[in-house]
């Protein structure tokens, strides 16, 4: 079951970052300029500020990015019926997708100035059946590991607000120089 004061802050956490997403450019893509002066960690707090795009498969999915700090993302979602497989499950490219957030934008925090990093290897263990009746709202929380200057790895969690485990997930990136106008 969830835990009702648990699930109380996660909403009202959401919808305090939602005002302010919603309140700044909404999805889509920054431009070169906007973010080629700024560090992963910093252009991930841009994000939640509101003063950058956030990505569009968020809006899509329905998971938001609830939290950045040094090597650390936390997403949360709220699968639905649009999410449903043929069998009337939560499709597993849902929970992919919400963990392989929750790991980039984990390993973009370690990020400097010109440094960017592509997903080489996605690994998913789903563990158990989320019930959007019972747990309307999951979170994916992904940490690194470790951050190379060619490599980085981290793993990810998806949790109910009472800390039932539902999938996890680990990921290994390829860390490269980023091509700066100029």
């Amino acid at each position: 079951m969830t835990t009702p004061a648990a699930l109380d802050a996660w909403l009202a956490e959401e919808a305090a970052v939602l005002a302010r997403l919603n309140a700044g450019p909404g999805p889509g893509v920054a431009r070169p300029d906007q973010v080629m002066h700024l560090t992963g960690i910093e252009l991930l707090q841009a994000m939640l500020r509101g003063e950058l795009p956030y990505a569009a498969i968020a809006k899509t999915l329905d998971f938001t990015i609830i939290e950045v700090s040094e090597g650390r993302a936390v997403f949360q979602g709220s699968p639905g019926p649009e999410h449903l497989n043929p069998m009337g499950g939560i499709h597993g490219g849902w929970y992919a997708t919400m963990l392989d957030s929750a790991l980039g934008c984990a390993v973009h925090t370690l990020m400097p100035v010109g440094r960017g990093y592509t997903t080489a290897e996605l690994g998913v263990n789903l563990v158990k059946a989320i019930n959007p009746a019972k747990t309307p709202r999951v979170r994916a929380e992904g940490k690194v590991i470790h951050c190379g200057r060619q490599l980085a790895t981290a793993e990810a969690r998806i949790v109910g607000p009472d800390g039932t485990l539902y999938a996890h997930a680990t990921t290994t990136c390829l860390v490269f120089d980023l091509k700066l106008p100029g």
